[in-house]
């Protein structure tokens, strides 16, 4: 299993220590540094300056938002990212949600599934540098009864095949990604339930593309805080209010994945009620309501040993890529956490 860091959205205040943290993770052996986009930094700007100021740590887009973007300029964008790079770019894809879709874009959240494929599939031909044509549902390419002719990609990226990756919480979307992607992102992964809640689906999209698990990154994203064991609940309190803003309050009432992702788990109770407070303004409330089971589960938490005990378990569930979010509020503290990461892969007999 290997390691990745996951810097987050940009202007979260701690910006001025984003390449440090970057460039201590590439020292330290890990595999990927991927950054975030929502309606703020986008993440392109922010890995074409990680790149340019590394070596050998790939840089992942988690992720470039679907309806930001026309696939074609997606497809230039990942070409030039991968040339500018050396061949270490790795291009992460999402729908985003109907609140920043439809809000921000004004693109409407409807169909994703087939959205989703289709602009997968028109990133895959542009970047063979072959004429684009392309007729579907949503994008039909060139325009027919126009001036628009097929046209072809003229930047060569690095690599003949980009890895592709879908960020994915429902079945649906995680059946197509096992069908269509090289790798699956991942959010508030529990160990015990990602059988249930990921791997099944992932595994029913690959056999429908007649391949196997073997070669697919399964890529989840876990907050990492380092202290005693005896200070895990102090250390749960930290990501209160960020479990609380995405079980609570990503997306509406009727569309928030990560609620019933905590559903599918087996929290379907207490998911209620954190989205009821969250939604009404009670923000404190939402986060008191968040059981400390479910922090632990989808976060590393307390010694390095017990760290390495849960990368144990999440090798052993499948995962290939352990993307890391580690906590602080200042670089120390957060470089500390990096290196407590890295050395937790390595008693676990994992690097």
């Amino acid at each position: 299993m290997q390691l990745g860091i996951n810097l987050g959205y940009w202007g979260a205040g701690m910006d001025g220590d984003n390449l440090a943290v970057a460039q201590e993770a590439e020292r330290l052996g890990y595999s990927v540094c991927w950054a975030a986009e929502a309606y703020g930094s986008d993440a392109a700007t922010v890995l074409s300056w990680v790149a340019a100021q590394t070596e050998r740590i790939d840089v992942g887009s988690a992720i470039f938002q679907i309806p930001a973007r026309q696939p074609a300029m997606t497809a230039m964008t990942a070409a030039t990212l991968d040339s500018l790079s050396g061949g270490r770019f790795r291009l992460g894809l999402g729908v985003s949600g109907p609140q920043v879709s439809e809000g921000w874009y004004g693109v409407k959240f409807d169909k994703p599934l087939a959205r989703t494929r289709e602009y997968v599939e028109i990133v895959r031909r542009a970047m063979t540098r072959e004429r684009l044509t392309y007729e579907g549902r949503h994008w039909t390419l060139p325009l027919p009864g126009g001036p628009g002719k097929p046209i072809k990609l003229t930047v060569h990226p690095q690599r003949e095949h980009i890895p592709l990756y879908i960020a994915a919480i429902g079945p649906k979307n995680l059946e197509q990604t096992g069908e269509i992607a090289d790798g699956a992102l991942l959010i508030f992964p529990a160990a015990d339930h990602l059988e249930d809640t990921t791997l099944k689906y992932l595994r029913a999209g690959r056999e429908k593309a007649g391949k196997t698990l073997d070669g697919f990154d399964v890529c989840p994203t876990l907050p990492i805080a380092v202290g005693d064991d005896e200070d895990v609940a102090r250390l749960a309190d930290t990501f209160r209010p960020y479990t609380a803003l995405y079980v609570g309050g990503m997306g509406s009432a009727k569309q928030n994945f990560y609620n019933q992702l905590a559903q599918r788990m087996g929290y379907e109770k207490e998911a209620a009620e954190i989205q009821q407070k969250y939604l009404s303004g009670d923000r404190q409330g939402a986060a008191a309501a968040i059981p400390q089971d479910l922090i632990d589960k989808t976060t590393l938490l307390g010694s390095i040993d017990r760290i390495a005990d849960r990368m144990k378990t999440y090798a052993a569930a499948g995962v290939t890529t352990l993307s890391l979010a580690p906590a602080g509020f200042t670089l120390d503290e957060r470089i500390a956490s990096l290196r407590a990461g890295s050395e937790a892969l390595e008693r676990a007999g994992l690097a």
